[in-house]
């Protein structure tokens, strides 16, 4: 145990990965790290599992073990597994076009667009013209009829925008109409994922948890964001009629993952931003598929497709919507130019705040961070990087 700003530091590093820890102690005596986990895994093995600080700063309540934590977008590399389960079954080809398996999608300009073309935001769906209420959400039948209503904001396949929100509500009912069961993407997670590898991993928490096992976020503030974000983002934030805004500012905003009592939301699905979860859980689940996911009955040729690089629209990676070059595949980011993870057929996704986890398959790695002190930093934080570099085998 190691002290840092009185912050106490648990858990355990392997041989050869002590840089991880020192990396890890280091971000909360010069990164100003409140509560936070880290996990790897090497070739299925453990071989990092930190945790430490305060889980909830108005109490001075510390970061326990299986404290769980929101991951934002982080978890749309949790929901881009569970369809990446559904093409080794075969119940989905990511070529095919999304009406073939959604009728009802095809309408107002979507009926050529691909499933990889929408996991890779290039679908032109990133807003809602329609109100988008909590109660609309906990809704997906009624929810359905809003999504096949939606008009793509250009010709798809054209531009990449990240679809900061609703991604995970088109892959939600996509999930749906491909299960032979008909579940949603977040009982399909827990059911088909999270149970069989035993993670304190929830896209869709369930009530039965108790409020303390949840870290609190300290949000920064609006000097701190605006200091923080690259520049053209931070005025694209503040106009209510950019893409940015309309994609993850309001209707619905990211703010529907909260619940000032319960602390997140419960029993409502946001797949693209509102999994809660331990790193340890996390980094597990990604290790799977870094080692070829056959305890999931992930077939080779899904890894395969996976590990490829990332297809640009016909304009480029450049995303309308971060203002900067992203690539996406399949549900996944892929490493990029500003991406900077892992071996090129690395895939995972970051969470607004810092949070980020992902699979290194050519390392047989699986990694994951999480906090509760949001960063502003974009794609990734200082402190998510800190780590990763002090990981042996890992080219950043």
């Amino acid at each position: 145990m190691v002290n840092a700003r009185n912050s106490s530091i648990h858990g355990h590093v392997s041989k050869g990965f002590e840089a991880v820890r020192e990396a890890f102690v280091e971000n909360f005596s010069s990164r100003r790290e409140l509560g936070a986990a880290c996990c790897v895994y090497r070739n299925g093995e453990k071989v990092v599992d930190l945790w430490g600080g305060i889980r909830n700063k108005a109490t001075g309540e510390q970061w326990q073990e299986d404290t769980m934590t929101i991951v934002h977008s982080a978890t749309k590399g949790l929901a881009a597994m569970t369809l990446a389960l559904a093409h080794s079954r075969g119940w989905l080809d990511y070529e095919e076009r999304v009406c073939t398996y959604w009728p009802e999608f095809a309408q107002r300009g979507k009926e050529t667009i691909t499933i990889r073309q929408l996991l890779a935001h290039q679908a032109g769906l990133f807003a809602f013209d329609e109100p988008v209420s909590r109660e609309l959400v906990a809704d997906l039948d009624r929810l359905a009829l809003v999504l096949a209503r939606q008009a793509p904001a250009w010709r798809p396949g054209t531009r990449q925008a990240y679809h900061a929100i609703s991604l995970g509500f088109y892959e939600g009912e996509l999930l749906r109409r491909i299960d032979p069961l008909h579940r949603s993407l977040g009982q399909f997670f827990q059911d088909e994922i999270a149970s069989p590898l035993g993670l304190d991993t929830y896209i869709r928490v369930p009530e039965e948890i108790p409020n303390s096992r949840f870290a609190i976020l300290d949000s920064p503030s609006v000097l701190a964001r605006v200091l923080g974000f690259p520049i053209r983002l931070t005025f694209a934030t503040l106009y209510p009629r950019s893409n940015i805004y309309r994609a993850l500012i309001t209707n619905p905003s990211a703010a529907i993952c909260n619940d000032p009592q319960r602390v997140y939301s419960r029993n409502l699905e946001v797949a693209s931003g509102g999994g809660v979860g331990t790193a340890r859980a996390i980094a597990r689940a990604y290790s799977v598929f870094a080692a070829g996911g056959k305890e999931l009955q992930l077939r080779p040729e899904t890894l395969r497709l996976l590990m490829a690089p990332a297809i640009p629209a016909e304009h480029g990676f450049y995303d309308e919507c971060m203002k900067a070059e992203m690539q996406f595949s399949l549900g996944f980011c892929k490493p990029g130019p500003i991406a900077l993870f892992g071996h090129p057929g690395s895939f995972g996704h970051p969470g607004a705040g810092g949070s980020f986890a992902f699979a290194d398959p050519l390392a047989g790695i699986g990694y994951a961070y999480v906090t509760n002190r949001m960063g502003t930093k974009l794609p990734f934080d200082p402190r998510d990087a800190a780590l990763r570099a002090a990981i042996p085998a890992i080219e950043i």
